[in-house]
């Protein structure tokens, strides 16, 4: 085989569930959900992610915990642990880059890789085994042309596998497949799709790029067809990711009505936002505050402030001021406080 670039994905396999499992041993081959502080029976807290065994039962990250308990009685439950998650994160993408390939990190559990290799699949066995030996945690790793092949493979290769998916094999392995198994098109636009008579990949690949423009737009609709042709981008980026704000919320046990006790709430909000900022080395240009409400309506209104600033009285000063733009005539289950940074040059 010629030596060629390819893309790869690699994402790590129930990646916070793994982690509490290499802290906790002993709940190897338990369900085991994480999310909030662990205790199933708080209202509106919600699953980080479960374990392979928990999701035979119909666990699954995003749903509310309460809902995790009825289906899985059994199931073990942990409080979840952003900084732990963090650093086993950090130490996967250090052994990704010791290795001669492109890393753009798309998150926590998953990276793209660019490699240019006659073998791929021996590549990807290498990667694997050293994210293993190291970090005691196990990926799969999907082998394509482009970012859009490589994500799909990737998650026909778990757990720990891996998969290719290229132009080669695009039509036998996504034609006969709904449209939303494409990486990029939801269940809303699946549903879209459908109802103009496009159920398959194959379908929507045939499909007249004019009249998906009418539908969808321009830009999104052309679009569509491009992702059921198997194409996609197959640029590695390695440039680090910089945030361009940072946001913290609080979601109530109980519906708030009094101001006194949202203004509580909204001030701590913003005093911990501009601590992160500072944290962070990063100046703040603009302040939004988003409220949700009975029943279930968000709202977000935001300000930018008059220069860089990392003063917590001038942020938690205009989230205030915008809290009186909200209306605030509907108890309130959410609130929650999101801030804009300068960007660095260049």
């Amino acid at each position: 085989m010629a030596t060629r670039n390819w893309t790869l994905h690699l994402d790590l396999d129930q990646f916070i569930a793994a982690v509490e499992l290499l802290r906790h041993p002993e709940l190897r081959g338990r369900p085991v959900v994480v999310g909030g502080t662990g205790d199933p029976t708080q209202p509106r807290t919600v699953a980080a992610t479960a374990t392979y065994e928990a999701r035979e039962h119909g666990v699954h990250s995003g749903m509310p915990l309460r809902t995790a308990l009825r289906r899985c009685p059994d199931a073990v439950f942990l409080p979840s642990d952003p900084p732990a998650y963090e650093a086993a994160s950090e130490r996967v993408m250090a052994v990704l880059r010791e290795f001669p390939v492109l890393v753009e990190v798309w998150g926590w559990d998953e990276a793209f890789l660019g490699a240019t290799t006659d073998d791929p699949e021996a590549l990807a066995a290498d990667l694997q085994r050293a994210v293993r030996d190291r970090t005691r945690l196990d990926c799969s790793i999907g082998i394509g042309d482009n970012k859009h092949q490589a994500k799909l493979a990737s998650a026909f290769a778990k757990p720990a596998g891996i998969h290719r998916l290229t132009t080669g094999n695009w039509a036998e392995t996504m034609n006969h497949r709904p449209t939303d198994a494409l990486w990029g098109i939801g269940a809303r636009i699946s549903k879209k799709l459908a109802a103009l008579g496009l159920h398959t990949v194959a379908e929507l690949a045939a499909a007249d790029p004019a009249e998906l423009a009418r539908h969808f737009g321009p830009t999104n609709g052309p679009w569509y067809r491009y992702l059921a042709l198997g194409k996609g981008e197959a640029e590695v980026v390695t440039t680090p990711w910089i945030a361009r704000g940072h946001g913290r919320e609080t979601t109530f046990p109980r519906d708030l009505t009094d101001r006194a006790e949202l203004t509580r709430h909204l001030t701590a909000l913003a005093e911990h936002v501009t601590q992160d900022a500072v944290d962070a080395g990063r100046e703040i240009t603009r302040v939004s505050v988003k409220l949700r409400t009975t029943p279930f309506l968000t709202r977000t209104r935001q300000s930018k402030l008059p220069a860089p600033t990392t003063d917590p009285a001038l942020v938690t000063r205009t989230a205030l001021g915008i809290l009186d733009r909200h209306d605030l005539t509907h108890p309130v289950r959410l609130i929650g406080v999101a801030v804009e940074y300068t960007m660095p040059e260049g």
